[in-house]
């Protein structure tokens, strides 16, 4: 053979070595047209050797609130695909829906022409299984000319939104949120309550949709509950000047003994919302809050001067703030453990090549599916080492904080339903299975999701009749 000739048999069978294999990689990687999340991956069962005994077999679609109860709050919502953006009855961020703790919410999503489909997730609102709204794993995504109905008791008082968790990470960024303000039966009197949602529209900054500073116009010595809703991708710090506050809530739970603090910002993780109490000075001066950008809230009399915005160098730490109080559960006993170790490395996803997160170690979707019963007392390790930051978002739940990076919680108990997870950190968590479902536990940097950072926490006996893809097009990230 001709030595040109062999140099070409040799290439070629050096290419087939290396691409041979690469290919078949590839080609493993591809996701079936329509496949259930519970056939993904490989079950977690947090210590225990075998699936506990269960009484039988629940679909998430029964897993409702009372059919028979009459709605207390009933909003439509509209969903239209505009020119540049999405909509909800005509605006974005879509309306604001007010409920009183006890209330059943009724919605109507009406999806007039936005082609892939929606759903409504509600985030935060530990709302039954069915009602959460995630595409291919609790309900269809509701299509073009289509209708969907959810219900839920509000039984928690609290700062939530709600947001489309179809292909989410392009209708979140585009429009397809609102605020969810849960108020108690017994308003503090004297307390003006503001919704303060943050959502950047292609690199700019807005608070409500506004860009640039927004105005409330308020008399001197105004107490003011601000609730800041966080719709972004990355943390929000916000910070205020003018005025002393206090930290009064976090995702919804009220904050144990909040000390007032001056000079302090808050730091706010993607998906997450804290309520602050700050008062207007009594001079006549006012209050500006900084949140994202140049988009800021100024609080006081019309005209009044506002202060720059401030630039604190220290940040609160809720695993200090506040004062400590009974859990109502013991964390030290827990029925199930887990890991949530996120990672990043090559590989394929789908049959395309990048570089990818992965979920103790493995990549998408041969995740974990942690499997628990309802009553069981929960602890999950999370630990990053992935090089970015991901705030991990698990729904139908929240979570007390136990420790970072192995230094115990002192504050008041820091529940949360969005956590900020810095790469390099570790935290304990605990919580109670007390939501039977399929639920997703996955990073709130939608981008992140859709690229893999995804795993579910499933009750024994749960299934569905939903599947990711299909005729319906679910596409939950």
């Amino acid at each position: 053979m001709p030595d040109n000739r062999r140099r070409l048999v040799v290439a070629c069978l050096g290419a087939a070595a290396i691409l041979g294999p690469l290919g078949w990689h590839a080609y493993a990687s591809r996701l079936p047209s329509a496949y259930a999340v519970t056939d993904m991956g490989y079950e977690d069962h947090g210590g225990h050797d075998m699936a506990m005994p269960t009484a039988g077999t629940r679909s998430v679609t029964t897993l409702i609130a009372d059919p028979d109860r009459p709605a207390d709050v009933r909003v439509t919502l509209t969903a239209r695909k505009e020119k540049d953006r999405y909509t909800l009855n005509g605006q974005t961020p879509g309306p604001a829906i007010h409920a009183t703790v006890g209330q059943l919410v009724q919605v109507r999503l009406v999806n007039e022409n936005v082609p892939d489909g929606i759903t409504l997730h509600w985030h935060g609102v530990d709302v039954p299984n069915a009602e959460d709204g995630v595409a291919g794993v609790t309900q269809d995504a509701v299509g073009a000319g289509r209708e969907h109905t959810y219900r839920f008791v509000a039984d928690q008082a609290g700062t939530f939104w709600y947001h489309s968790h179809q292909i989410s990470a392009e209708q979140v960024r585009q429009g397809l949120l609102g605020a969810l303000v849960v108020a108690t039966a017994a308003p503090v009197a004297g307390v003006t309550d503001v919704v303060a949602l943050t959502h950047n529209y292609d690199g700019t900054a807005t608070v409500n949709g506004r860009p640039g500073e927004t105005h409330v116009d308020a008399p001197p010595a105004r107490r003011f509950r601000l609730r800041v809703v966080n719709t972004d991708n990355g943390e929000v710090s916000v910070r205020v000047a003018g005025a002393p506050f206090r930290l009064i809530a976090i995702d919804g739970t009220d904050v144990s003994g909040p000390a007032l603090v001056a000079n302090v910002s808050v730091p706010v993780t993607a998906g997450g919302r804290a309520d602050l109490d700050v008062t207007t000075p009594a001079d006549g001066s006012a209050v500006r809050v900084s949140l994202s950008g140049a988009a800021s809230l100024v609080l006081g009399p019309a005209g009044a001067p506002a202060p720059p915005p401030a630039r604190p160098a220290t940040r609160l730490d809720p695993l200090t703030y506040g004062s400590n109080r009974p859990l109502g559960f013991d964390p030290a006993r827990p029925d199930r453990q887990f890991r949530y170790d996120i990672g990043r490395r090559p590989g394929f996803l789908d049959g395309r090549p990048g570089l990818f997160w992965t979920v103790n170690g493995h990549l998408y979707p041969d995740v974990p599916m942690f499997m628990v019963t309802e009553g069981d007392v929960v602890r999950m390790r999370i630990a990053n080492h992935s090089g970015e930051s991901h705030p991990m978002h698990l729904h139908g739940h929240h979570a007390v904080v136990l420790s970072r990076n192995g230094v115990p919680a002192t504050g008041s108990p820091w529940w949360v339903d969005s956590l900020e997870v810095a790469d390099g950190d570790t935290y304990d968590i605990a919580f109670v299975a007390d939501n039977p479902g399929l639920w997703m536990d996955h990073c709130h940097n939608l981008p992140h999701a859709a690229e893999g950072l995804v795993a579910h926490l499933m009750y024994e006996g749960v299934t569905t009749p939903f599947s990711v893809g299909g005729t319906a097009g679910n596409e939950p990230e």
